[in-house]
């Protein structure tokens, strides 16, 4: 060995043990740095857990429409696509309506017939009314004149025949001539006359009075028929609008503005009452509907604020607050009641249901995505 190997030995062991020093010092430090996070990051989740009600038994929600068919048919015209924006009122699909138009067309054809007559029998109601109304009037005047006439002849009756039964007495006892008995009598047959005459005038009145009257009694006739062809017209009426509503139940329309989430059917398909047709939703009425613990459930009310996080979109926080709390566990709503036969019970804890607001973003918000909730407590 020579004089600088020796050297280079000496050197290397006085350098290694000072490395070997200051790694276990930078290990010291990471770990006890370490030990500072994690108890760091301890005390902050207690500290949420202890100022916070959390749950990722959350989603976004919305008012999901199927609109349905409400009559029977052929799809003549149905061009809805998955994803399209649709406004509140705007044609979804068109069943075939060809039949029910002819129906309706027919009934308004009915209801102008009926129209028609109406207008005709009124037209007839007024000559008649024209032609016998003063009719009737004068009759009963002329009827009256010839009631007087007769009351006036009868009484003159009366009084000539008192007359000429006096001149036959006068005549027996030789008082007034035979001239003067005979002028008496004729002077009562010409006054039983008149009273023949003037009884045939208020008959003949009477008869005239009596036509008149039958000439207003069809009149009445006349004023029954234009009621009954009022209520024809108001069946007929009814039954346009029926028909009407059958038309309009052939046309689909959109319920309210919003995207199609899902068609069920294509054009020229039969449909019938009830069968679905599309899926949509409005983007700017959704919600959060998050299951909270009844155990937690004590903590939240009305109004608490939320810090929610989607599964889409990590590190992007939205806010919001508990606008609805259910009334009800979600167990309550279940198809198949949990039942308990045997006696063996295991205690779960339930869910309630609450509702929490969200704003739509860019319509990027769609209902199903999955949030996880982080509600204040106060």
């Amino acid at each position: 060995m020579t004089a600088s190997d020796s050297v280079k030995t000496a050197d290397q062991e006085a350098t290694y043990p000072e490395d070997g020093r200051g790694k276990r010092r930078i290990q010291g430090v990471a770990l006890v740095f370490a030990v500072a996070v994690m108890l760091a990051l301890a005390g902050y989740w207690i500290q949420q857990r202890a100022t916070h009600v959390y749950s990722d038994d959350a989603r976004i929600a919305s008012r999901m429409i199927e609109v349905s068919a409400e009559a029977a048919g052929q799809l003549v015209a149905f061009s809805i696509e998955q994803g399209q924006a649709i406004a509140s009122g705007d044609l979804i699909a068109q069943i075939d309506d060809s039949e029910a138009r002819f129906l309706l067309a027919e009934l308004q054809s009915e209801l102008d017939a009926s129209l028609t007559s109406s207008h005709k029998l009124q037209a007839q109601i007024e000559q008649v009314t024209q032609s016998t109304g003063g009719s009737l009037q004068a009759a009963e005047s002329k009827l009256q004149a010839a009631l007087a006439s007769q009351e006036a002849a009868r009484f003159d009756l009366e009084l000539k025949r008192s007359e000429w039964e006096r001149a036959n007495t006068l005549l027996e006892r030789k008082i007034i001539s035979a001239q003067s008995w005979e002028n008496a009598r004729n002077a009562e047959h010409q006054a039983a006359q008149a009273l023949q005459r003037a009884t045939a005038d208020v008959a003949n009145a009477r008869a005239v009075v009596l036509e008149a009257q039958a000439a207003q009694s069809g009149l009445k006739v006349l004023a029954q028929e234009r009621v009954a062809l009022e209520h024809e017209q108001s069946r007929i009426r009814a039954r346009i609008s029926r028909q009407q509503v059958v038309v309009d139940k052939l046309r689909i329309t959109a319920p309210e503005s919003g995207i199609v989430d899902k068609s069920f059917v294509d054009q020229g398909e039969y449909v019938v009452p009830g069968q679905r047709l599309v899926l949509i939703h409005n983007p700017e009425r959704l919600w959060v509907a998050a299951n909270i613990k009844e155990t937690e459930i004590r903590h939240l009310k009305l109004g608490t604020k939320a810090t929610l996080e989607l599964d889409s979109y990590p590190g992007q926080a939205f806010s919001g607050e508990v606008f609805e709390i259910g009334g009800a566990a979600t167990s309550q709503f279940s198809l198949l009641p949990s039942a308990n036969p045997s006696g063996n019970f295991t205690k779960v804890t339930q869910r309630i249901p609450i509702k929490i607001s969200i704003d739509q973003v860019e319509q990027r918000l769609l209902p199903g995505m999955m949030v996880e909730v982080a509600l204040e407590l106060e």
